[in-house]
């Protein structure tokens, strides 16, 4: 029995974060314009949501200060989401301007993480974040939470399983629609991602839950096997695989758009994404961020590509498919 066979087949929800997760980590700045034109571009690959943007401060994140212009400036897909990280009460304020449909709050699942990244303790992350909540429960905009370092703590280590479930069961109590883990540092394994995939897929079947994995140890696509071996069927990835995390020695980026749709395909899955079209986006990041993009296909082409055998061996193959038949 083949592995397409060992596992069921059915519909996976890929949501492209590159234009907000990647593009925050390059030190170069993309220009307002090369953002909206990548995002519809990614729009119109068929992913089911493309996180657009940060309304962070943009003295915290020169690399989006542009978020108001990006959001005008997008065309809307039918079928997409667009999605923005929102912080506090006052970028909620700046992205509801912006028609989005679904705000992304964040805090940590560790505390020291979160003491680093945030310059706060997650209880005083949980107090914001639950303010955002109320003002937005009023409104049509989706309300997703991601928890950063879920598999892993670059200063603790572990982080307890107990800890993010407890911190879901809260958010969820909240109202919100979806849950995203984030294995921000590249600590995540398999066995690890399907215990806690099947605590949450038990706990709370009504939360969309987004697994959102980083490639800096090798593990993603593992890590996303693993995912789906518990039903999770909704995966952040970047295309190129653009991203990282500056508290994670190493980090090489989000999990590789490309790489996983590869994947999934030849499994079974339906992604609804065009494939080749996403390589040319791929391929044309290398020029608009001035360095390679770590994607494999983008590099090998897909498994179904073929190629030409030698000439010089041509009459040796010409003589075994004589020898086969």
């Amino acid at each position: 029995m083949t592995l397409q066979q060992q596992l069921p087949a059915g519909r996976i929800y890929m949501q492209e974060v590159c234009p907000r997760d990647g593009l925050q980590n390059e030190a170069v700045f993309v220009e307002t314009q090369d953002k909206i034109a990548l995002i519809d571009r990614l729009s119109a690959c068929g992913f089911a949501k493309v996180e657009v943007t940060s309304f962070t401060s943009p003295k915290a994140i020169p690399a989006l200060k542009d978020a108001e212009a990006v959001m005008h400036g997008i065309r809307r897909e039918k079928g997409v989401e667009y999605s923005v990280l929102v912080p506090n009460l006052r970028g909620a304020e700046r992205a509801m301007a912006c028609r989005i449909d679904e705000a992304n709050l964040v805090m940590s699942a560790s505390e020291s993480h979160n003491n680093t990244n945030l310059r706060m303790s997650r209880e005083a992350s949980f107090s914001q974040l639950t303010q955002v909540i109320h003002e937005l429960n009023n409104t049509p905009v989706a309300i997703n939470v991601s928890l950063s370092a879920a598999f892993g703590c670059p200063f603790e280590g572990d982080v307890p399983q107990n800890t993010v479930v407890n911190f879901v069961d809260r958010f969820a109590n909240l109202g919100v629609r979806g849950v995203t883990l984030c294995d921000t540092t590249g600590m995540a394994f398999p066995v690890q991602v399907s215990k806690l995939s099947r605590m949450l897929k038990q706990h709370f079947p009504h939360l969309e839950i987004t697994l959102h994995f980083h490639d800096t140890r090798g593990l993603a696509l593992a890590n996303t096997v693993a995912a789906l071996s518990e039903g999770i069927d909704r995966f952040d990835s970047a295309a190129g695989g653009l991203g990282g995390c500056p508290y994670a020695p190493g980090a090489s980026g989000n999990v590789c758009s490309e790489d996983m749709v590869h994947m999934l395909e030849l499994m079974g899955y339906q992604t609804n994404v065009d494939l080749p079209a996403l390589l040319d986006i791929s391929r044309d990041l290398e020029p608009l961020i001035g360095h390679k993009v770590h994607g494999a296909v983008v590099k090998a082409g897909q498994r179904s590509e073929l190629h030409q055998i030698p000439a010089s061996l041509e009459q040796n193959f010409d003589c075994f498919r004589k020898t086969e038949s």
